[in-house]
C-alpha cells in the first residue's frame, strides 16, 4: 500500500464516520508565538481543547505537515528520526470519547489496513480502566497484551489546562528486530514494538496546584504517524525505504550517479538531503524565509545540513533547489501550495546554497585544520572561539561543527563558544547605547513623563495649536529658561509636532509668543507618551508656564508625508514583483528622499526595478 493511499483511506474512513475533512494547516503556527513550527496534528484545534474557541464542527480528520527539530542531528543515522513527515488525525471537540474513538482505531488498523491482530499491543495509562475495559471486554484485545504505563509516555498535558491520558497502538515487528534482552517489552527503545498510533483522550483539567477536575466535555486527540504506518505496510526496516522518500533519494542519487543501498555513508547522505529538503520546501512554500533568527536560523541550518551532506555526495554545485523540484512532483497533488509556489520556493533555495556555498569549503578547510591541530596536541575537544569564528565569519551553526567535530571523535567547547557569542553581543550593546536613550537618561525622562503626565498629540487634525510649556532641559539637567542663541530641549502639554518614529523624520516647527521666536528642528518620543521639541531660540526668552503658539511647517510636513505614502505603494509593488515572502525590515522617510529595506533573498535585478518603478509611477 503506498503512502498517498494510506492517507486517502485515513481520511475517507473517518469522512464515512461524520468527520469533516480539513486540509493540512500551514507550518507556520496562527496566532501562536509560544512555538515556531506546527509539530503535532491537534495545534492547529489547540484554542478549542483550551477552550479559548468555540469549533464549528464536532468531528475532524485531517493529514497535518508537522516539522520537528530536536533531533536533527539522528536524521540519517536511525530509521525513524525526521524533521518533516505526515501526522494523521482524528478529533472529536466534545462530541465522542473513547467508546468511539478506541473500536475506530481498531477497525482502521485491522480491516482496512490489514494488520494482524495478533501482532498488536496496547498501552494505556496506569489507571485508565474505562481504556482497559474497551479495548479488552468490546474490542477484544487479550489483557496480556494491553501494557499499563506511566505518566511520563501515557499522559498528556500542557501545564494548566486541559489534559489526559493516551492509549497507543504497537505492533510486534519481531525478535529479529529486537535488541535481544530478556526485558524487551512494549515502550523499549528498539525497533522490535513500533507504535504506529497515538490516541490522547482530554478529559481533566489541571490548575495551578496541581490537582485534576473532570471536564464536563471531553475531547479526543489521535495522531498516526504516515511514515511508519507506510514502512510497516511496505515491508520495509526504514521509513525511508518507503515509497515516500525513495522516489526523491532515487533523483538525488542519479545526479552524482550513484545508487542507494551501495554503501553506509552515501545512504545516510541521501537520507539527510531527503529529509531536509521536504522539510525546507514545505517551510518555504508556507512562508518561512532563511535568516540568523527563530523559524529562519532552524530553515537556514537544514539548509547548510543538506548542503554538507550534498559535499560528501560529489555534489559541488547548487543542487537542492533540483531536488526540491523533485519533492514538489512528488506531493503536487496533495499540497496545491507547493506548485502554486514552486517558483519561489527554488528561488529561495538556490539563493542560499549560492550564498553559503561560496564559505563551506572554506570552513571545511578551517574546520578540518583545527582538528589535526587538536589531535597533534592530543586534546579531544574543539577550542569554543574558534567554533565561534567559524559560525561568525562561515556562517557555520554550532550544531554543524558539532556534528562534523563527532564524526572525527572530538567535541566542542560550546561554554568558549557561548562566551564569545555573549562579548560580540556585549559589543553591540555598548554601540547601541551610544545613540539610545538608555540607563540614567532614560530614567529621567520617564519621571518627567510621571511628573507631567503623558503629552497630547493632536498633529493628525490640526497643524498649529496653542500650548504651555511644561519643562526645559539642557544638557540633560531642567532648567527654568533658555534665551536667544541657546539650544534647549523643551515638553509642551500639547503639540501638532510628529514625532520621529518608524523611519520617518519629526516635524519642524515654530514656536511663538509675543517677543519669542523657537525654531523646532527635532521632537522625539524617549519614552512612551512624552514628545520632546528640541530647537533653538532665535529671539527672546522661553520659559517654564509660558503660553505659547506652535506651528508646524506644512510644506516639509507634505512633502514627508508623501514619501510615507510612496513607501506603502513600493512595498505594495514589490510585494507584486518579486514575491509576497516581501516584508518591510525598515525604512527612512525624509521630505526630499526615502528610503526602504525589506526582505528577499537575493539581489533586484534591473528588470525587476524597471517593473516596481512603473507599478509605483503608474
Amino acid at each position: 500500500m503506498t503512502g498517498k493511499e494510506i492517507r486517502e483511506k485515513f481520511l475517507k474512513f473517518f469522512e464515512e464516520r461524520g468527520h469533516r475533512i480539513l486540509p493540512s494547516a500551514s507550518l507556520i503556527p496562527t496566532n501562536d508565538p509560544s512555538i515556531l513550527w506546527t509539530a503535532a496534528g491537534m495545534v492547529p484545534f489547540k484554542p478549542y481543547f483550551t477552550g479559548t474557541a468555540k469549533p464549528e464542527m464536532l468531528r475532524v480528520t485531517t493529514c497535518q505537515k508537522c516539522l520537528r527539530t530536536p533531533d536533527i542531528e539522528e536524521v540519517g543515522r536511525t530509521a525513524r528520526h525526521h524533521t518533516f513527515f505526515e501526522m494523521l488525525g482524528n478529533f472529536s471537540f466534545g462530541d465522542y470519547f473513547k467508546e468511539k474513538a478506541i473500536p475506530w482505531a481498531w477497525e482502521f488498523t485491522t480491516r482496512v489496513l490489514g494488520l494482524p491482530a495478533e501482532k498488536l499491543w496496547i498501552s494505556i495509562y496506569l489507571d485508565d480502566d474505562e481504556a482497559f475495559d474497551i479495548w479488552h471486554r468490546e474490542v477484544g484485545v487479550p489483557a496480556e497484551r494491553i501494557v499499563r504505563m506511566g505518566k511520563d509516555t501515557n499522559f498528556w498535558e500542557i501545564g494548566v489546562g486541559p489534559c489526559g491520558p493516551c492509549s497507543e497502538i504497537y505492533i510486534d515487528l519481531g525478535e529479529e528486530r529486537g535488541c535481544g534482552s530478556p526485558e524487551c517489552r512494549v515502550g523499549c527503545d528498539c525497533d522490535r514494538y513500533l507504535e504506529i498510533w497515538n490516541l490522547v483522550f482530554i478529559q481533566f483539567f489541571r490548575d495551578e496546584a496541581g490537582n485534576y477536575t473532570p471536564l464536563a466535555s471531553k475531547g479526543i486527540d489521535t495522531g498516526m504517524g504516515l511514515e511508519r504506518v507506510a514502512s510497516v505496510l511496505q515491508g520495509v526496516n526504514s521509513n525511508f525505504d518507503t515509497d515516500l522518500f525513495r522516489e526523491i533519494m532515487d533523483y538525488t542519487a542519479g545526479l552524482v550517479n550513484r545508487e542507494y543501498g551501495a554503501d553506509k555513508k552515501t545512504d545516510m547522505a541521501l537520507k539527510v538531503v531527503a529529509d531536509h529538503c521536504r522539510a525546507v520546501t514545505f517551510a518555504i512554500a508556507d512562508g518561512a524565509l532563511p535568516s540568523n533568527e527563530g523559524r529562519g536560523y532552524v530553515l537556514r541550518r537544514l539548509i547548510r545540513r543538506a548542503l554538507r551532506f550534498g559535499r560528501l555526495l560529489g555534489l559541488n554545485e547548487p543542487f537542492l533547489y533540483r531536488v526540491s523540484g523533485a519533492v514538489i512532483r512528488q506531493m503536487a497533488d496533495v499540497y496545491p501550495e507547493l506548485p502554486a509556489n514552486k517558483d519561489h520556493v527554488l528561488r529561495v533555495i538556490r539563493s542560499e546554497e549560492e550564498r553559503f556555498g561560496e564559505t563551506l569549503a572554506q570552513g571545511t578547510e578551517i574546520l578540518n585544520r583545527l582538528v589535526q591541530e587538536a589531535r597533534n596536541a592530543g586534546r579531544t575537544v574543539i577550542d569554543g572561539r574558534e567554533a565561534f569564528r567559524l559560525y561568525d565569519t562561515y556562517g557555520f551553526p554550532l550544531e554543524l561543527t558539532r556534528e562534523m567535530a563527532a564524526e572525527e571523535g572530538l567535541t566542542v567547547d560550546e561554554d568558549g563558544f557561548s562566551a564569545a557569542m555573549e562579548e560580540q553581543r556585549e559589543r553591540a550593546r555598548s554601540a547601541r547605547q551610544e545613540t539610545e536613550y538608555l540607563s540614567e537618561a532614560g530614567a529621567f525622562y520617564k519621571s518627567l513623563r510621571e511628573q507631567l503626565g503623558e503629552t497630547r498629540f493632536v498633529g493628525y487634525d490640526v497643524l498649529e495649536t496653542g500650548a504651555r510649556v511644561l519643562a526645559l532641559i539642557k544638557d540633560g539637567r531642567p532648567v527654568k529658561q533658555a534665551v536667544a542663541g541657546e539650544e534647549v530641549e523643551f515638553i509642551l502639554d500639547v503639540t501638532p509636532c510628529y514625532a520621529a518614529s518608524g523611519g520617518q523624520v519629526a516635524d519642524h516647527a515654530g514656536v511663538e509668543a509675543p517677543a519669542l521666536e523657537v525654531r523646532v528642528t527635532d521632537v522625539f518620543r524617549p519614552v512612551e507618551g512624552l514628545f520632546v521639541h528640541r530647537g533653538k531660540v532665535e529671539n527672546g526668552i522661553l520659559k517654564e508656564n509660558d503660553s505659547v503658539r506652535v506651528k508646524v511647517d506644512v510644506a516639509r510636513r507634505r512633502d514627508t508625508a508623501r514619501n510615507h505614502s510612496a513607501t506603502h505603494l513600493l512595498h505594495k509593488s514589490l510585494k507584486e514583483v518579486l514575491g509576497g515572502h516581501v516584508h518591510q525590515a525598515g525604512s527612512l522617510v525624509e521630505p526630499d528622499r526615502l528610503r526602504f529595506d525589506f526582505t528577499h533573498y537575493a539581489p533586484v535585478s534591473p528588470e525587476e526595478m524597471r517593473r516596481v518603478e512603473e507599478m509605483v509611477n503608474g
